[in-house]
């Protein structure tokens, strides 16, 4: 039993999907008819429009493209999409993905200002407060985290957009929310390129990333004129006349049959489903006196990452031998100190993790 935040396990109905007789992407038009239905459904999920897609947008001035690879496909393309030598960035992190956004950033040649936390502890208000009011302050773009999967945190972004668009109002802001997307509500109508991926919450096999992007981060974009083929989301903002190459077919297909389950259970639904799995988890894991990292108010709905120090790895381990039950281990440097339960998509079941804590229980 997959129960790890990402890839998490895929349902019948969209591993069936995934069986069916692959559609050529390029040249047969039914592939279009459901990347168009898929980013309809997309849209929903974001929070763009009401289920159903297109008649009612509460948010008409994002588009939502999909591209083929990894959800940190969709990380990098934003940078390589909006940051150009010189283009100064403003990375807020209290996590291991924040602090990528830097290196992304330095990567392309932008010019990083890591506003950073220690990874058990909240985002960093008043250092970006300080930050935003620097006399050298002029940020073109503003990256952050949603939820830091390496820790089970999620992060307060509200808040750390309300300062943004009280400082300037012109900063584009990036928000990775490939690991809530799905399982959280995000604000993205606050977001210029909100990120998501196949493989946490929507419970599609990783092959997908997925973003909303603001009608004034496409036009940065056609500015910037990224060289980028492949981490670029200038060519699919208009796929009228084809792809800029070979889509991921299946994947495509899969993503679609998945946000299909998704809205027959209904998105509030859905979200209570990831309130309740997450609470039955750290109840179970108090009981074997085992808490959160970054304790349980400021823990996500869609992951659980226990402090077992120098622990994980065995423990990971013998829960996979003994137990046929998979979990992951931490991140980084501390991978050994933290093994997270994924209680998203299909798997934020009450039945789901039940199994998974009572072959922990026995183990401990």
């Amino acid at each position: 039993m997959l129960m790890t935040p990402g890839p998490t396990a895929v349902p019948e109905a969209v591993r069936d999907a995934m069986s069916r007789e692959l559609i050529n992407p390029d040249v047969d038009p039914r592939f279009k008819k459901v990347y168009d239905r898929l980013t309809d459904r997309l849209r929903t999920a974001y929070g763009l429009d009401e289920v159903g897609g297109g008649a009612a947008d509460a948010t008409p001035d994002r588009d939502v493209v999909v591209l083929g690879g990894e959800g940190i496909l969709g990380l990098e393309a934003a940078v390589a999409s909006l940051v150009e030598p010189g283009t100064s960035v403003l990375c807020l992190s209290n996590g291991l993905y924040g602090e990528g956004f830097a290196d992304f950033v330095e990567s392309y040649g932008g010019e990083a200002t890591l506003v950073d936390a220690d990874h058990d502890e909240p985002l960093p208000l008043d250092a970006l407060d300080e930050a935003l009011a620097a006399d050298d302050a002029d940020f073109d773009v503003a990256t952050m985290v949603h939820c830091e999967t390496p820790t089970g945190t999620l992060n307060d972004v509200d808040a750390a957009l309300d300062r943004i668009e009280a400082a300037d109002g012109e900063t584009l802001t990036v928000v990775d929310a490939v690991s809530s997307l799905g399982g959280v509500a995000v604000p993205t109508d606050r977001i210029d390129v909100c990120l998501g991926a196949s493989q946490k919450c929507f419970s599609a096999p990783p092959g997908l990333a997925t973003a909303a992007v603001s009608d004034r981060a496409w036009a940065a974009i056609q500015t910037r004129d990224p060289h980028s083929l492949y981490a670029n989301f200038l060519p699919f903002r208009d796929v009228s006349d084809g792809f800029p190459y070979t889509h991921l077919t299946t994947e495509v297909v899969a993503l679609d049959a998945a946000l299909g389950l998704l809205f027959d259970e209904g998105l509030d639904a859905v979200r209570e489903r990831h309130r309740t799995a997450a609470a039955r988890c750290r109840e179970r894991g108090a009981a074997l006196g085992l808490e959160p990292v970054p304790g349980p108010d400021r823990s996500s709905p869609t992951v659980t990452a226990f402090e077992v120090p120098g622990r994980a790895e065995a423990l990971q381990e013998t829960l996979r031998e003994e137990h046929d039950v998979v979990l992951a281990t931490g991140l980084g440097e501390g991978a050994d100190d933290v093994l997270r339960v994924g209680h998203m998509g299909h798997n934020a079941r009450v039945d789901r993790v039940d199994e998974t804590m009572d072959g922990l229980k026995t183990i401990l």
